[in-house]
């Protein structure tokens, strides 16, 4: 029906819209920080550490300390209501969604570093000096010298970055269940949902009729 394949069209546009969001941003988030590191070596070891701790901590852990945050009685509404304010389904209104956001760039931060860590050291040091020595800036360095010179790795990086999103599902799935809020409802979920049923018409009519 048209209305089911609206409903199809809207969650390719969620998965669309959460790659076009959550992959920029990771990137640049990670590139900026791992110029930093490289810049300053004698913080690389406490730096890499701290950010790549997210990494090593299981999904259903992330999944609870997310839940801890956000539930109706988290640390979050807690603050809220003591401030005088109501309380906020979060993850039933449009804020799930840069929720969703955060936690694929707080969870994947340290791995995209790691990658830009390893493109930046394979470029000449001699040419960062040469650019210092000639009076570029940071900033200057990082667009005119360094990205240039990374560009085949970094092509890569931005590669495993969209490959990577595609795995929020499971935090999307754990935190909000099966038909979590629409804005966070992926292309993922479908798949899911008609393989768990064994029934393509019978999962499009509920999906119609829920997002109805």
């Amino acid at each position: 029906s048209s209305a089911a394949s609206d409903v199809y069209k809207r969650q390719m546009g969620n998965t669309a819209l959460f790659m076009a969001v959550s992959v920029p941003v990771i990137l640049a988030l990670s590139l900026l920080i791992s110029a930093y590191i490289y810049e300053n070596p004698r913080l690389a070891g406490c730096l890499k550490t701290s950010f790549l701790i997210p990494m090593a901590i299981p999904v259903t852990s992330v999944v609870l300390m997310w839940r801890f945050l956000f539930d109706d009685n988290g640390i979050i509404n807690g603050v809220l209501n003591a401030c005088g304010m109501d309380t906020v389904n979060w993850m039933n209104t449009g804020a799930a969604f840069w929720i969703l956001v955060l936690s694929y760039v707080w969870k994947n931060l340290g791995y995209n570093i790691i990658l830009w860590l390893a493109a930046l050291s394979a470029i000449d040091p001699a040419i960062g000096e040469a650019a210092r020595i000639d009076g570029a800036g940071g900033w200057q360095r990082l667009t005119r010298v360094t990205l240039p010179a990374a560009k085949n790795g970094a092509f890569v990086i931005i590669v495993l970055a969209a490959l990577s999103s595609f795995k929020v599902f499971r935090e999307a799935y754990l935190v909000a269940g099966e038909y979590p809020h629409d804005s966070i409802y992926m292309v993922q979920h479908i798949f899911n949902n008609w393989f768990r049923t064994v029934s393509y018409t019978h999962l499009r009519a509920h999906e119609t009729c829920a997002d109805l």
